[in-house]
């Protein structure tokens, strides 16, 4: 009963220090060199996974598919769904993050992005992001590991956020300190009830 969560490579945007969210660039190279990298630390756990879950966003999409080819795995289901994307920074979308300090100052955006409950004008606050999230992953995910399924997800750092918050039973407060590195694999495993047993972070 094994769960692995991956984060994205870097992404376009995220080279050039944009806010991203919902808006859909690609990989760079040292994001393809992030997921291949992910795949085969993912590989040495000799998993089988019944099923990989994704976001509606290629650049999670990407890293799914380039783990799975290296771990040889491209045979199994993959499912995409949008309950699964990236917080949505709705006017800071697109914006670099220096334009965005210059904008509404420092203190302001680091509220936005650093607080628990606080959204952009127009986006999501991370609590907002979970539930989205949570309920998605309560009803289509969990029955699944508790199944004894092995789950692979590749998506992003907020929504994996949301998730490690419920697995870790992680406080409002601390888990906005959580940072997630692209392409960093992340391994839970489930006792026979479906509760956490072990998690590991493979970075």
């Amino acid at each position: 009963m094994n769960l692995v969560l991956v984060r994205h490579g870097q992404s376009e945007w995220n080279a050039l220090n944009l806010f991203t969210g919902w808006k859909d660039p690609g990989l760079t190279d040292q994001g393809r060199q992030e997921a291949n990298q992910a795949g085969q630390l993912i590989q040495s756990l000799n998993l089988d996974f019944d099923v990989m879950f994704t976001s509606a966003l290629v650049r999670a999409q990407l890293t799914g598919d380039i783990i799975l080819n290296i771990i040889k795995q491209t045979h199994i289901p993959t499912i995409k769904n949008q309950a699964l994307n990236e917080r949505n920074y709705g006017d800071l979308a697109g914006l670099n993050k220096d334009d965005a300090r210059a904008k509404w100052g420092a203190e302001q955006v680091q509220i936005w992005r650093r607080s628990y409950d606080i959204p952009p004008p127009g986006g999501e606050s991370l609590k907002d992001t979970g539930e989205r999230v949570m309920p998605y992953f309560n009803q289509e995910i969990l029955p699944l590991i508790k199944k004894g399924q092995n789950i692979l997800i590749s998506a992003h750092g907020n929504s994996l956020r949301s998730m490690i918050k419920f697995l870790d039973n992680i406080s409002d407060t601390e888990i906005v300190k959580l940072e997630i590195p692209t392409g960093a694999p992340i391994h839970f495993t489930f006792n026979e009830h479906g509760d956490v047993d072990s998690r590991t972070d493979l970075f």
